[in-house]
């Protein structure tokens, strides 16, 4: 069983302390879409090396997390302290050592080399030329069509003797991303909130609280027992109105009306106003409305905001604050293409950064996705690796599969036109992967769901395999039998094949015409991002009520909820595809699917489940 990724596995050797001869560590294999090269960077300018520390205890990773994770384990639900985290993974004093060594060999001046707080990595101001001849490369400025403008390099190399104590290098081939905008979602339409509160017509037009309840079981009330939480993650220039929260909560949500989320500020985060309407303001709505509106006015929701609105934040950003494994300007963060704090720009936050100074919720939710191929495998390794460091420590990161079926964020497909694009976190296999869909057109609550589709709801459930990612072996018979009753007709260069690389979504929820209050008005909006947060807030009413019966949270929910034991928990979802790059992408079908994963929760049953567990 392998969760790591498919290419980590180098294992070349060579004389400690002499410089052995160099051999390829990584290669980009194409330009992510939007970007051009357009020169050669100028060797005298200054480039900040960050050189990542393999860490112990990887090859073992999947089995402490399924020791803690899984049903049938005599230790599940005994989360582990942050404190045994590091001890766990703290790279080792030889291969602190040896890269140090090359260093100075190398002629980088020991003042020059210094030593993330954390251990996990070595930090080297450099310019641009001595990187050069370090990684036997060629760096370039990259542009893109937005106006932005990127530092890396095609491929780099390592002495052999050295690549075994390092994962990879920063900057170098990957193109990581600002969250700046909210991704590709079904469009916002203007609508009419005529229907009562607990109405259940048309639901296939216009969804809402009532709705959702109706179609998974939930509780209209949670005991909201101390010590539960739930997280939802916004990225600026995103921002909630309170007037919007209050003009749902008067027509949906009971309780709510004057209630704000409680905001934990990460980088100068904040819920801006200086930029309004459906582009600014959508996602953060149609969180909040349904989060908060799911989980009732007693259990308080945390809008984790990150980044100002200057320099912005990445996924990193996020997880210095809650993770301080993957922390410090010299540690995780790449100041080519992640926000460095504080910012010195004019009118930027000037507070320091944070480093694992912000106590995770049990449950986190975060609507947005990267396309996979966009970044080094090596460099989406070590992030996933993180999220499953969470989920030893019980919490439950969710993450949306995309909107537009087998296809890029924007639609495009790599190759000639037709290879399919995988997202990212969505396949790495410690975070849950959410799926969209949709009650079909003239259909109700009470007939079965299908597969969201572009013609209703504008957006296809993205969803298939991971070209980096080993599969995992919580969800091996479930892929397995899509693959022998249902295998994809098309050719092993479109998708990854193999039947051996980790398959998304987990699971899915309705993400089809949400209603939302948004800008004094009303509208609707679909996607994944809507289904997300549904099953974070599902899942923080399972720890409600594990809580308080005396439990623990369920953390990492992925090995539990492919059990035999959770078989009853999920409504199958068997119509439907996710169509893009000029194919009908994959079929939803009977069992686990590339479309709609296990299906739609089954609250009862997933309560009466999680229960019987320690």
């Amino acid at each position: 069983m392998r969760s790591l990724p498919l290419l980590l596995t180098l294992s070349l050797v060579g004389a400690r302390g002499t410089l052995s001869p160099w051999t390829l560590h990584e290669k980009r294999s194409q330009i992510p879409s939007g970007w051009s090269r357009a020169q050669q960077h100028e060797p005298s300018a200054m480039i900040p090396l960050r050189i990542a520390l393999t860490q112990p205890n990887i090859s073992n990773f999947e089995e402490y997390l399924h020791d803690v994770s899984h049903p049938d384990s005599p230790n599940y639900g005994k989360h582990w302290t942050p404190e045994e985290v590091a001890v766990r993974f703290a790279p080792s004093n030889e291969s602190i050592s040896t890269v140090h060594e090359w260093l100075l060999q190398s002629g980088v001046d020991p003042s020059r080399v210094k030593l993330s707080p954390g251990r996990g990595w070595l930090h080297v101001n450099s310019t641009v030329a001595e990187a050069e001849e370090l990684l036997r490369t060629k760096y370039y400025v990259y542009d893109h069509n937005t106006g932005a403008r990127h530092v890396a390099c095609e491929s780099y190399h390592l002495p052999a003797h050295v690549t075994p104590h390092i994962d990879f290098v920063t900057p170098t081939i990957h193109f990581d991303a600002k969250v700046a905008v909210r991704p590709s979602h079904g469009p916002v339409v203007n609508a009419a909130a005529k229907k009562n509160s607990d109405s259940l017509e048309d639901c296939d037009k216009q969804m809402t609280p009532a709705c959702l309840r109706a179609l998974y079981g939930l509780k209209d009330k949670p005991a909201s027992a101390k010590g539960n939480s739930f997280g939802i993650v916004q990225y600026p220039p995103q921002a909630y109105r309170q007037q919007d929260l209050d003009s749902f909560a008067k027509k949906f949500s009971t309780g709510l009306d004057g209630v704000a989320p409680k905001v934990i500020s990460i980088d100068g985060g904040t819920d801006q106003i200086k930029y309004v309407g459906h582009a600014y303001n959508t996602e953060s709505s149609l969180d909040l409305e349904y989060a908060m509106g799911l989980v009732g006015p007693k259990q308080k929701v945390t809008l984790y905001e990150v980044g100002d609105m200057i320099e912005g934040a990445s996924y990193n950003n996020f997880l210095d604050a809650i993770d301080g494994f993957y922390c410090f300007f010299m540690d995780g963060d790449d100041s080519t293409f992640d926000p460095v704090y504080p910012d010195k720009h004019h009118g930027g936050y000037k507070g320091g950064q944070p480093c694992g100074t912000t106590k995770p919720t049990n449950v986190i939710s975060t609507s947005y996705g990267w396309d996979e191929h966009a970044l080094s495998n090596l460099y989406a390794g070590r992030q996933c690796l993180e999220y499953g460091k969470l989920g030893l420590m019980g919490i439950t990161v969710l993450y949306p599969s995309g909107d537009n079926g087998v296809a890029a964020i924007d639609q495009t497909c790599t190759g000639k036109g037709k290879t399919f694009v995988p997202s990212f976190p969505s396949t790495c296999p410690f975070v849950t992967s959410v799926g969209a869909t949709q009650v079909s057109s003239g259909k109700s609550v009470h007939d079965p769901e299908s597969a969201c589709d572009a013609a209703q709801a504008g957006v296809y459930s993205g969803g298939g395999w991971s070209n980096y990612f080993g599969m995992p072996g919580y969800q091996a018979d479930a892929v397995k039998g899509y693959l022998k009753h249902h295998r994809p007709p098309y050719a092993s260069g479109i998708w990854n094949s193999t039947g051996k690389s980790r398959a998304y979504p987990d699971m899915s929820a309705n993400g089809a015409n949400y209603l939302i209050a948004i800008d004094n008005e009303f509208a609707t909006a679909s996607g994944t991002s809507a289904a997300a947060p549904v099953v974070g807030a599902i899942l923080t009413m399972v720890n409600d009520a594990r809580i308080a019966a005396g439990k623990k949270p369920v953390g990492f929910i992925n090995p539990t909820i492919y059990s035999k034991k959770f078989a009853q928990g999920f409504h199958d979802v068997t119509t439907g595809s996710n169509p893009g790059c000029d194919t009908g992408g994959f079929k939803a079908a009977k069992g686990w699917d590339p479309v709609t994963g296990l299906g739609t929760p089954n609250f009862p049953k997933l309560v009466e489940a999680w229960m019987k567990l320690p």
